[in-house]
């Protein structure tokens, strides 16, 4: 019978989205094994290379792209709902001194065709997400003017992965405050549609 294991996945993944932030791509091993607080050979052991390590850490974020969104703090509307799931993937990067780490680690990451791949299907996986936010949106009457719920989630996210990519490289205030109005002048427009 196989020893528990003490210290879990999801510690060595946050661990290792630390030491990016940290160091970016120059990132080792070593270095997330010393913020776990484990052996290098632990960590080897759990994921087999660095290449392995980033391979866990994209599924991992599939794995929670493809979960049910939680509700917003203004619960009940839907539209509020879009914008907190799209703004809390960032949470983690909200940070000016570690922002351009993370981005110089997703241009390595885009870099390697296997993990590209993995991108692709992370990007896939919010976008049905929020598809699925923007459908029930529509359906309560409070998006009528948005496109298609597929070309609507399309939109939003771009809109935010590109957000967070130009405040990665020219932070001023906060990502978050950047998100709300970016996204929110989208979401106004389909809001409150107007025809001419």
């Amino acid at each position: 019978m196989a020893r528990p294991r003490k210290i879990t996945d999801d510690r060595l993944l946050a661990a290792a989205a630390t030491v990016i932030g940290r160091h970016g791509p120059a990132f080792t091993l070593a270095d997330i094994a010393a913020e776990a607080r484990i052996s290098a050979g632990t960590l080897i052991h759990r994921f087999g290379s660095k290449h392995g390590l980033l391979t866990a850490m994209l599924a991992a974020s599939i794995d929670a792209a493809r979960q049910p969104a939680t509700t917003s703090p203004d619960d009940g509307d839907p539209v509020a709902t879009i914008r907190h799931a799209l703004v809390d993937r960032y949470t983690a990067i909200d940070d000016p001194t570690t922002a351009p780490n993370h981005l110089a680690q997703l241009a390595t990451e885009l870099a390697d065709e296997h993990l590209r791949t993995g991108l692709a299907d992370l990007h896939s996986a919010v976008e049905a997400t929020v598809a699925t936010l923007v459908r029930a949106a529509v359906e309560a009457g409070t998006l009528p003017g948005a496109p298609a719920a597929a070309v609507a989630a399309r939109i939003l996210t771009a809109t935010a992965d590109g957000a967070a990519i130009h405040w990665s490289s020219r932070p001023d205030g906060r990502l978050r405050d950047r998100l709300h109005t970016d996204l929110d002048a989208i979401l106004a427009g389909w809001r409150h549609p107007t025809h001419t």
